[in-house]
């Protein structure tokens, strides 16, 4: 038995597995490869990364498993090729984005491979959290609360990772009372700003009112985002029936008969 044996497969089948990949990249990169990989930057694959990603989110949110396997992979492709290009470029490779993961996941854990002990959830996250930060001084980034969050995130997500954030170093509210009445007070500011037609105004409260709502979700531990995807999933269900039941032909109905199908829809 080779060492790593585990549910059938070893760490060594699962090496084959990512050595083909790499080398699969790397023959699509070679001279007499791909024109369109060849031409390929890593600028350039940046939103071929980030489509990638959201279709695996979208598969991980459905529970869909073949899917699951299929856009993980896919995210795997786009990792090893953007590593190849770099290691033509003189610059890294995978085994050094690889390694250099494995390295910063096993200083992050101290209880799970130094002598420090973490008994719940919450206090792992802490750990984790203290060594980055101390990571980071060493290096002279950016050490405040929120310089984790992405700007490139989506922005209710990146909304809903501030509010946590900000939360961890004590700045919210006890309870859930104080996010829902900001919501409250949001809403009324934004129907003054409507009233008034100023659109700047508008677009800045209309900000504060999502930014409001995203914290209520976290206090009611919701993630906003997921809940989002889910609500226009359901709406694209209803939609779509209540297209199909007039032959994909909405123009022209009036709102009782479109209002009637959309019941029936939600009823189904």
């Amino acid at each position: 038995m080779r060492r790593g044996y585990v549910g059938g497969m070893t760490a060594d089948d699962d090496r084959e597995g990512f050595d083909k990949l790499l080398a699969t990249v790397a023959r699509l990169r070679a001279p007499d490869g791909c024109p369109w990989d060849r031409k390929q930057t890593t600028g350039s694959m940046a939103p071929h990364l980030l489509e990638e990603a959201f279709e695996a989110v979208d598969a991980l949110r459905r529970g869909a498993l073949d899917e699951m396997r299929e856009e993980l992979g896919d995210v795997l492709v786009n990792v090893a090729m953007i590593s190849q290009i770099a290691s033509e470029a003189g610059h890294f490779d995978a085994s050094t984005v690889a390694g250099e993961a494995a390295d910063k996941l096993v200083r992050r854990h101290p209880h799970v491979f130094g002598d420090q002990q973490a008994a719940s959830a919450e206090i792992a996250y802490e750990r984790w959290e203290q060594q980055k930060q101390a990571e980071k001084a060493r290096k002279g980034d950016e050490q405040g609360a929120l310089s984790g969050v992405p700007p490139a995130l989506p922005a209710l997500l990146r909304a809903y990772r501030v509010g946590q954030k900000a939360a961890k170093v004590g700045f919210d509210w006890p309870d859930r009372d104080g996010p829902r009445a900001k919501v409250d007070e949001e809403l009324a500011e934004l129907d003054e700003a409507i009233a008034g037609g100023d659109a700047d105004r508008i677009r800045d409260e209309l900000g504060d009112a999502l930014f409001s709502l995203c914290n209520l979700a976290r206090h009611v531990g919701i993630n906003p985002e997921m809940a989002l995807q889910d609500t226009t999933d359901k709406f694209r269900r209803r939609f779509d029936a209540v297209e199909r039941a007039f032959g994909f032909e909405l123009k022209g109905r009036s709102l009782d008969e479109l209002e009637a199908a959309w019941q029936r829809a939600k009823q189904d």
